[in-house]
């Protein structure tokens, strides 16, 4: 007859059997559980059966978050990165005494029952009764993979994972029904795959194989008896068995794994005995996840990797899918980084620059006609220590940078392709004072003009004194004449530059429209290094502009399976004609063989290029390529207050700083080592008409020899009014009366403390 509680009714043993009676969903309702009293049992065995029926047939299995690894070109690794740290294996990559430790300790009667082992049940029930507490659980091996693939599913969102192991009937009863669905699909071996593969093991370590390489640098194959023992003892309570921060603990916890064990047959008494005396033997490999651990100094560009893929839709519709598959993990990304050139970039960096100096410098380097980043680097290293950053110097805001740094002259060459695809010759002269106002008006895109105020208006003036016109396009480039680039502006019209701009991918790096106002030709826009580097390749692919990317090939491997996903693909489209492009080839050719870029030069190889240097010398540029290779560098302060003057830049003092002096040389260094063995190639150039020659000697920062031949009296400053040359020009017209009302903004660029508007000098 069945033992009667005191007060009448059944005991709480019997209660539990008669709960069994009408559903076999008990085992997961009750074990582990603190029970409520007994009056409520009998309620809640009718919800749950409702409960039961109302759930889906088939549990929804998330891939399991996994590693992803980053490869340079050649296919050698430059980080791991995940969400969580994991390396699925076979079960046939696991150590038998693994398996048989996790089973003994976690459920010794996983092979004989089913998704519920009703013995435990009854037993966890009848201690838990007489303690009047929770002090044994019977939750099995296939039920704990139930709740682990439910926390799995809550990913990082901490309100998901706390509802994924509240302790709540609700929960039990989903736990149970997708246990009865596991065992019937998988088989128990599957599941303790499964098992081994998702649980947490502490120490940012999840799956059996992480967890080995964590605290033994092994892998999970080769796990001997006692190690084995160790990371199964941590599932229960990874804090509190954490071998690295309480040895104690971890050991009493392995030595109860050991005698279970023994008890169940899995070895004998001996060797438990044996391995209860083995110290822990831990050999602790540090968690290496993320960028911060990128080898060659490409913590930069794996960043960038990383943005690509959470902001291009080819990766998915929304940010959330992208985000998805990114934290998911499982990936191997191969990119378009050249290890060749990523290490001459940092060499150079490192040899011109030092990461304390009160200025940075940021390179790109990209391959012309197919836009491939080759290298990406800077001075102040990815980190969060002091002179360390997280901030890309070398890239748009958008994708991880900052608000970019004015180019100054090296934006010229943009604005001479506009002219020359507006019709004008290459040996253009213009009158090119030292110092004038900007003309005006200036028409603009959309039938708009810029005007000049006639009260105060703006000025500007070149690099030296001794810079006086008239000059021709390539004297002009080569000594990078200020005068002389705003005269061809204000003859062609702002809107073919900025045209050509977009055309060439040159964009503000904070995202901000280009301003329709004169002083653009002079630099006066913001620009990131990726972004001028990207647009010079487009001069040495002769006209052909490709936009940037840095991703080969992604593989996703999802549970045994492995599938490629579909990358951004570089876009081609001609940008300029081959002619105009050949041009730009010859007018920057001199700028590195006689004018201020000589210090980049490489030697016999042929290259060309443009230094920048900004207004008070808050940046310095050198651009240039090769016909296989284009670069950038700037150099300067990313906060933007500290002059280049009176500074001492990698252990050189220096009273100022041009672009040929310190970029320039960087590039060279850089440049050379990238292109170490690779073929010499030459340039296609046009024949450019010489001026008259003139000797005016070497400017500080936009040096060269001197040519004129005057020009055509319309040549002249403003159409003459300041004077055209010895042919006599025809009389100038006065500055027109504005006929046409600017928009407050419309005149100036950016007024942020940069001189970046129309009254800025910038050589």
């Amino acid at each position: 007859m069945p033992n009667k509680r005191s007060g009448g009714g059944l005991s709480p043993t019997q209660q539990a059997a008669k709960f069994l009676g009408v559903s076999v969903l008990a085992g997961a309702v009750l074990a582990g559980i603190a029970l409520p009293a007994v009056g409520a049992l009998g309620l809640a065995a009718k919800g749950s059966v409702e409960s039961f029926d109302e759930l889906p047939a088939n549990m929804k299995t998330p891939p399991l978050s996994q590693r992803t690894t980053i490869l340079d070109a050649d296919g050698g690794q430059i980080a791991t990165v995940y969400s969580r740290d994991r390396t699925v294996v076979p079960l046939k990559d696991i150590s038998p005494y693994m398996q048989k430790a996790i089973v003994a300790i976690e459920d010794s009667r996983f092979y004989q029952h089913g998704a519920v082992d009703l013995k435990g049940v009854l037993r966890a029930l009848n201690k838990n009764a007489q303690t009047g507490g929770v002090s044994e659980g019977a939750s099995t091996l296939t039920q704990q993979y139930v709740k682990n693939v439910f926390v799995e599913e809550a990913g990082n969102d901490p309100t998901k994972v706390a509802q994924a192991t509240q302790q709540t009937i609700g929960r039990k009863i989903r736990e149970l029904k997708y246990a009865i669905q596991v065992e019937e699909e998988l088989g128990k071996k599957k599941i303790l795959e499964n098992y081994l593969n998702i649980t947490f093991f502490g120490q940012q370590a999840y799956g059996v194989e992480a967890a080995a390489q964590r605290y033994f640098s092994t892998s999970a194959k080769d796990l001997d008896l006692e190690q084995a023992a160790l990371l199964a003892g941590i599932v229960q309570s990874p804090s509190r068995y954490d071998p690295v921060n309480d040895e104690t603990e971890a050991t009493k916890r392995r030595n109860t794994v050991l005698q279970r064990m023994a008890a169940v047959g899995d070895i004998s008494r001996a060797q438990a005995a044996d391995a209860m005396k083995a110290p822990l033997g831990l050999k602790v490999s540090k968690p290496k996840n993320g960028c911060i651990t990128a080898v060659k100094g490409a913590g930069f560009f794996c960043d960038y990797v990383r943005e690509v893929f959470l902001t291009d839709p080819v990766f998915g519709k929304t940010k959330e899918k992208r985000a998805k598959i990114w934290n998911q993990g499982g990936l191997t990304i191969r990119t378009t980084m050249d290890p060749q050139a990523q290490n001459a970039a940092q060499r150079s960096i490192k040899e011109h620059v030092y990461k304390s100096d009160e200025v940075a410098t940021a390179v790109s380097l990209v391959q012309p006609g197919t836009g491939k980043i080759l290298a990406m680097g800077q001075s102040r290293p990815y980190g969060f220590k002091k002179n360390e950053t997280q901030i890309n110097l070398s890239v748009d805001q958008s994708m991880g940078g900052g608000m970019g740094y004015q180019p100054g002259s090296t934006f010229k060459p943009i604005v001479a392709a506009a002219a020359l695809e507006d019709g004008m010759p290459a040996n253009k002269v213009y009158s090119s004072p030292y110092q004038m106002a900007y003309p005006s008006p200036v028409s603009a895109c959309d039938g708009k003009r810029w005007v000049n105020d006639p009260n105060n208006p703006a000025k500007l003036e070149n690099e030296n004194s001794s810079e006086v016109g008239p000059y021709d396009m390539r004297e002009a480039t080569a000594k990078s004449v200020n005068t002389y680039y705003v005269q061809m502006i204000s003859d062609i019209g702002i809107c073919p530059v900025t045209t050509m701009a977009k055309k060439m991918g040159v964009v503000r790096a904070d995202g901000d429209k280009m301003p329709q106002v004169p002083s653009i030709a002079l630099g006066t826009q913001e620009m990131s290094p990726l972004t001028m580097a990207n647009a010079y390749a487009t001069f040495a692919a002769r006209g052909m502009h490709c936009t940037p990317v840095a991703i080969e090939s992604v593989s996703r491997r999802v549970g045994d399976k492995t599938s490629s996903l579909e990358v951004p693909k570089s876009t081609c489209s001609r940008a300029m004609s081959e002619n105009t492009a050949d041009t730009i080839n010859a007018l920057l050719k001199g700028v590195v063989e006689d004018g201020t870029g000589k210090k980049a030069g490489l030697g016999s190889r042929p290259s060309a290029g443009k230094t920048g240097t900004t207004d008070e010398r808050y940046a310095a540029w050198f651009v240039g390529y090769t016909p296989n290779m284009a670069g950038a560098v700037w150099v300067g302060d990313p906060a933007h207050k500290r002059k280049m003057v009176g500074i001492t830049i990698g252990g050189r003092s220096y009273g100022k700083v041009f672009g040929g002096e310190v970029p320039g040389p960087i590039w060279g260094d850089m440049m050379s080592g990238a292109l170490e063995g690779k073929p010499v190639e030459d340039f296609n150039t046009v024949h450019i008409p010489d001026s008259k020659p003139r000797d005016r000697g070497d400017g500080d920062d936009d040096g060269g020899g001197g040519r004129d031949d005057g020009g055509n009296g319309d040549d002249g400053f403003i159409g003459g009014l300041v004077g055209g040359n010895n042919n006599g020009g025809g009389g100038g017209e006065p500055f027109p009366t504005p006929s046409f009302s600017i928009p407050e903004g419309f005149f100036r660029g950016q007024s942020n403390g940069g001189g970046n508007g129309n009254g800025g000098r910038f050589g």
